[in-house]
């Protein structure tokens, strides 16, 4: 099984941080979770509702939806929170969503884990001189997250690879039924922080915020 890769990369304050990451990571998760499974008898099931909820950021000019379940939240909140409490105010760093399946292995060996498709967030804070700069960059940041947002639906709408909808027996190898709400694709989140931030990156945002101001 060949696993998709998707790489996409933000420039932020480091209080727009976690905002940012829920926005980008709540977008990918509402379009890879389904309601609860409700199996009749062995091949035959309903699947549940999945209830969605609008979230107004409150250091970014932006608005995302995400599946209206306090558990999934809770679980994202806590990865991209440690995140952001490793990332520096001025450094680069990396947030991950990889989505698998189980492949049961013999006793005594433990289940594999394959991935089929991952979701790289490459993150750049950078320390900004005044509240002027900030207002400016609450926007640009709105926009540019508009713009990831219309990319990762695009991405996920291309018809391809998904894995086959389980049978009762298998639905754990294919989703994560721990949730009494809601039913994501099985996955797992991780993130790596490089120590210092490139100067071109830093560069290059504060010249878009001097071109702003110029305007």
């Amino acid at each position: 099984m060949n696993c998709r890769s998707e790489v996409l990369e933000v420039t932020v304050e480091a209080r727009q941080v976690e905002e940012a990451m829920l926005a980008l990571l709540h977008t990918i998760l509402l379009h890879r979770s389904t309601g609860k499974f409700h199996y009749k008898k062995e091949g035959t099931y309903s699947i549940g509702t999945v209830g969605t909820q609008d979230i107004d950021c409150d250091f970014i000019d932006f608005t995302f939806v995400r599946v209206s379940s306090e558990e999934l939240d809770r679980a994202i909140r806590k990865a991209v929170s440690e995140f952001k409490d490793a990332l520096s105010s001025d450094g680069m760093g990396q947030i991950s969503l990889e989505f698998y399946q189980k492949k049961k292995s013999r006793w005594p060996f433990s289940d594999e884990c394959i991935p089929w498709e991952v979701w790289s967030i490459k993150v750049n804070t950078v320390n900004l001189a005044n509240e002027q700069e900030r207002q400016i960059c609450r926007e640009k940041v709105g926009e540019k997250l508009g713009e990831k947002v219309i990319n990762v639906v695009e991405v996920i709408n291309r018809h391809e690879y998904l894995p086959k909808m389980p049978t009762q027996s298998e639905v754990g190898n294919v989703f994560d039924t721990s949730l009494k709400d809601v039913q994501p694709y099985l996955y797992k989140i991780t993130y790596q922080i490089t120590d210092s931030l490139g100067t071109s990156v830093s560069t290059t945002m504060r010249r878009l915020i001097k071109d702003t101001l110029a305007l």
